[in-house]
C-alpha cells in the first residue's frame, strides 16, 4: 500500500499534465474542424471562457488548444491580444502559395531520385483513395487524405530542412487549401492532376514531377481566388439585403 501511494505521489503531477495534454489537443482537433467548415468564420473572435463551457472543461487546456492553432496558421491574435479566426488575404496567400508551389516542386525533383519504391507506393496508396472518396460526405477526411498525399513526397525528398520549412507553410496555408479542396467544380481537375503526379513520380522523372505539382498549386489558387470571391459577393449580398 505504501508503494501505491508513493506512486501516486510520484505520478500525480505527471498525469495532471498528461491528461490536461489530451484535453488540450481533442480541444484543439475539435476548433480545427469548426474552423476547416467555417462554423467559425474567418475573423470570428474566439472567446476562452465561452469556449470552456461549450467543452466542458478548465480555460487552461482550451488556451493551451488556441496556441496550438496560432502555431498552425488558423489563430491569429488581434492588437489587443484577443485571438480570432485568421484571415489572411489573397495576395498573401498568393505570395504563400508560390512559396510552396516551389518547395513542393523541389521536394518532387529529389522524391524521384531518393524515394524508395515503397514510399511511392503508399503516395499512389493515397491518390487512390481520394479517388474512391471522391464523393463522400466526410469532407475531413478527405482533406486529410489530400495533405497526407502532399506531406509524403516532401518526406520522399529526404531532405529534413526541406521538410521543416514546408511544414510551415503548409500551417498557413491550411484553411486556405482546405477551401481549395472543396471546389466541387474543379474536383475533377484535382483527382486528375494528383494522377499526373503519381505518374510522373512512379516514372521518377524529376522535372515532369516538379511541374505537375507547380500546376497543381496553381490550380490551388485559381480555387481559393474563386472561393473568396464567392464568400465576398454573399457578405455583400446580404448587407445590401439587411
Amino acid at each position: 500500500m505504501q508503494a501505491n501511494r508513493d506512486l501516486k505521489a510520484i505520478l500525480g503531477q505527471e498525469l495532471d499534465t498528461l491528461k490536461k495534454a489530451s484535453l488540450a489537443d481533442e480541444a484543439a482537433e475539435k476548433l480545427r474542424e469548426l474552423i476547416l467548415l467555417e462554423k467559425l468564420p474567418p475573423g470570428c473572435p474566439i472567446n476562452e471562457r465561452e469556449l470552456s463551457e461549450l467543452l466542458g472543461i478548465s480555460r487552461t487546456p482550451v488556451r493551451e488548444a488556441i496556441r496550438q492553432l496560432e502555431a498552425t496558421g488558423l489563430v491569429v491574435y488581434s492588437e489587443t491580444r484577443r485571438p480570432q479566426v485568421a484571415d489572411p488575404p489573397m495576395e498573401q496567400l498568393a505570395n504563400w502559395l508560390v512559396i510552396q508551389g516551389s518547395l513542393e516542386a523541389l521536394a518532387g525533383e529529389l522524391a524521384c531520385v531518393h524515394a524508395t519504391d515503397r514510399e511511392l507506393s503508399k503516395i499512389a496508396q493515397l491518390q487512390e483513395q481520394m479517388v474512391e472518396l471522391a464523393d463522400a460526405q466526410d469532407r475531413l477526411k478527405l482533406f486529410s487524405i489530400d495533405m497526407r498525399f502532399h506531406s509524403s513526397i516532401v518526406a520522399a525528398s529526404h531532405n529534413p530542412e526541406l521538410v521543416e520549412v514546408h511544414n510551415v507553410f503548409n500551417a498557413k496555408l491550411w484553411r486556405a487549401r482546405f477551401v481549395s479542396s472543396q471546389r466541387h467544380v474543379n474536383k475533377t481537375v484535382q483527382l486528375r492532376k494528383h494522377q499526373e503526379i503519381v505518374d510522373a513520380l512512379l516514372a521518377r522523372d524529376p522535372r515532369r514531377t516538379a511541374r505537375a505539382l507547380r500546376e497543381h498549386l496553381g490550380n490551388a489558387e485559381h480555387n481559393i481566388a474563386a472561393a473568396l470571391a464567392l464568400r465576398g459577393s454573399k457578405v455583400m449580398s446580404a448587407a445590401v439585403s439587411g
